[in-house]
């Protein structure tokens, strides 16, 4: 028995995807172009260094790829004594804005530790997963698919998440964690009518939202977000203030066509999308590479989206199996809200687009994410006969 166990140990090997690996490479080499294209003109007029972006993406690039390696060869399991840690330390980080926070272009988000920055709402994404995951394991599907177990589920995130929104006023941070739990609880239980409930009920409750703002005598109701819903349903008539930006991301998406206008030479980056290289990066993809290029980015995304199920399906445990999906909600929640944003299929706010916008916390905690990934993957094992 122990030497037909050695045969088949012997006749093993790991699972490496590297479909997965050239994509992150692709996201992340294509994404560095966009940027210098995008913020030269602007990083020009500010600094006088028209690579000043690039070099900052590069260096958080590159430490995160080296994050990456280092994570993607520790076993996976141990992540399940760091899960407590990432959860309150996630917290703790939050509340630490408060006192020594870091306020850009009106929002206060960042820490400034050791000479770079930091955004605290980043390692709550990462943390929420590991938490989850470790506790879904440690209640077991059954105890969660109760409804005590449930209810208890869906209570861990709500502190976070407020946490996210009402300190760094970030809610789009907020629904991406609230997404990932959701995803998370969603494919760990067998049951589905409560999920199709809890959409259902959060579908009403934002359209009655909506038509409260809308049908609301006050102008002023809901504060800068009432104003951010009455731009997106009506962008002309707030063209000078919340529409602005959402109009010249419509601009350049129309002046692209189908094959674009070729790379650099898109007119709506030269000071006309305010903080191009951020949240609306797509819309100067498609203006410089066009329909054809922005369907490209959206296939690549859904290939790397793709990958990570196969990943997630074949793992050696739940464990594993839903930090892939966990990760695999971060990216696919970020990539559908930030591209709905600039077509204004919502209304406008700040989400990136991963691997491609400009953001060093971002992409640092995205490639190690993926160095999770790739640990579980590495976990699955191949008999060759």
């Amino acid at each position: 028995m122990a030497l037909e166990n050695r045969r088949q140990q012997k006749n093993e090997k790991r699972y490496f995807d590297y479909s997965l690996v050239f994509i992150v490479l692709f996201l992340l080499a294509f994404g560095l172009i966009m940027i210098y294209s995008t913020s030269s003109y602007k990083a020009n007029l500010d600094t006088g260094d028209s690579a000043f972006y690039l070099k900052k993406q590069m260096l958080a690039s590159g430490l995160g790829l080296a994050a990456m390696v280092v994570v993607s060869n520790i076993p996976y399991q141990i992540w399940k004594r760091f899960a407590v840690l990432g959860y309150f330390g996630s917290i703790l980080l939050i509340l630490l804005i408060i006192p020594f926070g870091v306020e850009r272009n009106g929002a206060k988000r960042w820490l400034y530790i050791g000479g770079m920055s930091l955004q605290p709402a980043e390692v709550a994404k990462l943390g929420m997963i590991l938490a989850l995951a470790t506790l879904v394991c440690k209640l077991g599907t059954k105890v969660v698919d109760s409804r005590k177990g449930f209810v208890m589920m869906f209570i861990v995130p709500i502190p976070v998440c407020l946490l996210v929104w009402k300190v760094t006023s970030n809610m789009s941070s907020a629904v991406i964690i609230f997404g990932i739990a959701f995803l998370m609880l969603f494919v760990s239980t067998p049951g589905y009518k409560r999920f199709i409930l809890l959409s259902l009920a959060g579908a009403a409750l934002v359209g009655l939202a909506v038509l409260y703002i809308v049908n609301s005598s006050n102008s002023d109701v809901g504060g800068f977000r009432g104003a951010r819903v009455l731009a997106w349903l009506d962008p002309e008539a707030y063209a000078s203030g919340k529409g602005f930006q959402t109009l010249q991301a419509l601009y350049a998406i129309g002046s692209g066509g189908i094959f674009g206008k070729g790379l650099g030479k898109s007119m709506q980056k030269l000071g006309f999308i305010p903080e191009a290289q951020n949240d609306m990066i797509f819309s100067i993809i498609c203006e410089e590479l066009g329909l054809l290029g922005a369907i490209a980015v959206i296939l690549l995304f859904v290939i790397l989206i793709w990958r990570m199920m196969i990943i997630a399906n074949n793992a050696r445990d739940l464990f594993g199996a839903l930090l892939v999906v966990g990760v695999m909600g971060h990216i696919s929640v970020q990539v559908i809200l930030n591209i709905a944003v600039v077509t204004n299929t919502i209304p406008n706010t700040g989400v990136s687009l991963p691997f491609i916008s400009y953001g060093g916390s971002s992409v640092m905690f995205l490639l190690v994410e993926i160095g999770i990934v790739m640990s579980v993957a590495k976990g699955i094992r191949l008999r060759e006969y």
